[in-house]
């Protein structure tokens, strides 16, 4: 191998995005190596689809591969996969908080165990097809939203720690969706048009209910009662994994108001119900925090920050307390709708990635 031409994994999904940064990796005359996760059990019922974790990802990114000129590799993760995404998206719900599978398989599997891979075959980095900036600076790297702001993924790279960080690229970071896909017709490759993946890839048609049914079997779930904030019994329910905070379908009538569910009790599984505005919260924990080293508040002070409490909220501001044992609290300025426990709260300083947590849940609304 030439020394002085870096190696470097791609992580290849079969979707325009990762094909086109194998594309720009080659012309920043990096030695790439394509690698596809295959990542679905024999039993998976999206096996057979189009998705990053079926076998017509697979022959989309040998394809691609093919026409760029670089190796083509598929390794094995079923196994981890089941263990680290979807069995903790199922026990997530169980516990009655909402899953950020995502994340968990960036930190755990893209940037985790994919890294025994790349060293095997002598990789300086592992590359993505996120949309999100990575600055390697001498003695830290700095994460930063893409500039594309309706595909901004740096939300779903929160919990990378350094060392992760300074061995990953992203190369899609500084460009729009419209120009990768015209890099990929002006390329000829079959997936430009491939249309984007809008659900989590192991969850056929977004369904979370019918794959719960599925992994879990009927009676794994949770049954318990539906009470209103008052304490006033509603009914009863099939589960508490079929719940997820601010949801309005599938609860009881018989209300002059709509009813959401406001908080999802594991203890006792029951289901909360109340009005939109019990939905608004101003302030909430997050733990296993990941800080980054420009975190304003690494000191322990508090500061304020934008924080983002789900991938597709525009962010608002807040005042973010480090605490000890890797918590944080945070205190927005403004009261958001449905902070759901389980999602991920990411922290920014504009466009810097300053840390973020999951958020914990708050005390049980009705105890009685």
């Amino acid at each position: 191998m030439n020394k002085t031409k870096q190696r470097v994994l791609l992580g290849m999904s079969g979707g325009v995005d990762s094909s086109v940064a194998g594309y720009l990796l080659r012309e920043q005359d990096y030695d790439v190596i394509g690698v596809t996760m295959k990542v679905w059990p024999q039993d998976c019922i999206s096996r057979a689809e189009d998705k990053c974790c079926g076998p017509q990802a697979v022959a989309d990114a040998r394809g691609v591969a093919h026409a760029l000129g670089i190796p083509h590799y598929v390794v094995d993760e079923a196994d981890q996969f089941e263990r680290v995404v979807i069995d903790y998206f199922a026990s997530e719900y169980q516990a009655g908080r909402t899953p950020n599978p995502c994340v968990m398989c960036n930190e755990k599997l893209k940037f985790g165990n994919l890294w025994s891979k790349a060293r095997a075959l002598g990789c300086d980095y592992i590359a993505t097809g996120h949309y999100a900036i990575i600055e390697h600076r001498d003695d830290r790297a700095v994460l930063r939203k893409g500039v594309d702001p309706r595909k901004d993924q740096s939300y779903f790279l929160f919990s990378l720690r350094q060392r992760q960080l300074r061995g990953a690229l992203t190369p899609l970071g500084t460009m729009t969706k419209p120009q990768i896909r015209e890099i990929a017709r002006s390329l000829g490759l079959k997936v430009a048009d491939k249309i984007d993946s809008q659900e989590i890839c192991f969850v056929p048609g977004n369904d979370y209910k019918a794959f719960l049914r599925s992994h879990l079997g009927e009676n794994e779930f949770h049954r318990g009662e539906i009470y209103d904030v008052d304490g006033n019994f509603i009914g009863e329910h099939d589960g508490i994994e079929l719940f997820t905070i601010g949801q309005r379908k599938g609860l009881p009538g018989g209300s002059p108001r709509p009813r959401y569910v406001v908080d999802l009790d594991p203890a006792t599984n029951r289901v909360v119900v109340g009005d939109a505005d019990d939905l608004i919260c101003d302030e909430f924990e997050i733990d296993r925090v990941n800080w980054h080293p420009v975190a304003a508040g690494g000191d322990g002070g508090l500061f304020e920050a934008t924080v983002k409490i789900r991938y597709n909220h525009p962010g608002t501001v807040g005042t973010v307390t480090p605490l000890e044992n890797d918590h944080a609290r945070v205190r927005l300025h403004e009261p958001q709708r449905a902070v759901t426990p389980g999602q991920a709260a990411v922290i920014y300083d504009g466009q810097v990635v300053l840390g973020g947590g999951w958020i914990c849940r708050r005390e049980a609304l009705v105890t009685a």
